[in-house]
């Protein structure tokens, strides 16, 4: 397929690494254009713009880094909307808001354009071996036209329902995620602070049922001392927000949550960490 792509950092540039090896012909944009290089290497095409991007392909991804970053790609000058959008297919990746998921889909559904939400879960490792989850929400009849493509960078793709589900689906997934990171990070800070072997409580503990997604994917980097993002702190605190907020509008509280968000707004607002890796949590008490 002709397939577009906007926003290659750590999660993009993976899954158009991907989409090259499928067989797939690629447009890329980025705003440091250099991210872009090796995709140029291997065969994609750069594009000075996210409009430029849409002209060219049929299927156009997006995955960047905040809400306001969405906003600009869709509506801002040159962006995905001032394009014709008449029967192609927008697919946004970001973990956005799902009332901006909701507002893009009606306002790309006017102009005649197919839209989804599919925000995914996996972390560097999974865009790299193409092995994420993906969670959809919008036009349910472009869901069923892409499935297939979703296959070739995810493992698991489940479509949620009406514009916005998929972020909300995402919102739960980092809920959850909120309590697996804390409690992670408090494991081995109490570990460590009773003098156990820090690499047997791991493997002992990921052997039982405490065992996690975060535990067997973050806890040896702690010990190795590598912070290096698999998904940036900053934006971990961006989805914590959006969830809080989104369950703030609906009369609900989330207490845990809200202390994952305070912890994690200690890192990156206080500490200036956020370009930290989510297991960079652990420099709240180790240095």
């Amino acid at each position: 397929m002709k397939v577009g792509f906007i926003g290659t950092g750590v999660m993009g540039n993976a899954i158009c690494l991907n989409l090259l090896q499928a067989g797939h012909e690629l447009w890329v944009y980025n705003r440091t254009k250099s991210k872009t290089d090796n995709l140029v290497a291997k065969g994609a095409t750069w594009c000075e713009s996210p409009k430029a991007v849409v002209e060219q392909a049929e299927v156009i991804f997006s995955i960047v880094g905040f809400p306001k970053d969405v906003e600009q790609v869709y509506f801002g000058e040159n962006g995905i909307l001032t394009a014709t959008v008449k029967d192609k297919y927008l697919i946004d990746m970001t973990t956005s808001k799902p009332a901006l998921a909701q507002r893009i889909f009606t306002e790309g559904e006017k102009l005649g354009a197919k839209v989804l939400d599919a925000p995914v879960s996996g972390g560097d490792l999974g865009a790299k071996n193409g092995t994420l989850t993906i969670m959809v929400g919008g036009d349910k009849a472009a869901y069923d036209d892409l499935v297939d493509l979703f296959k070739d960078f995810g493992k698991s793709v489940h479509y949620f329902g009406p514009a916005g589900s998929g972020q909300n689906t995402k919102m739960a997934n980092q809920i959850m995620i909120a309590g697996t990171m804390t409690g992670m990070t408090e494991m081995l800070v109490y570990a460590k602070k009773v003098g156990l072997d820090l690499n047997a409580v791991l493997e002992t503990v990921g052997a039982g049922s405490a065992a996690n997604w975060s535990l067997s994917n973050y806890g040896t980097r702690v010990l190795k001392g590598d912070y290096t993002p698999g998904f940036f702190s900053k934006h971990f605190l961006k989805d914590l927000r959006i969830a809080l907020d989104t369950a703030k509008e609906m009369k609900l509280e989330l207490p845990a949550t809200e202390k994952a968000a305070e912890l994690y707004a200690k890192l990156v607002d206080e500490k200036g960490l956020g370009d930290l890796g989510t297991q960079g949590l652990i420099k709240l008490w180790w240095n």
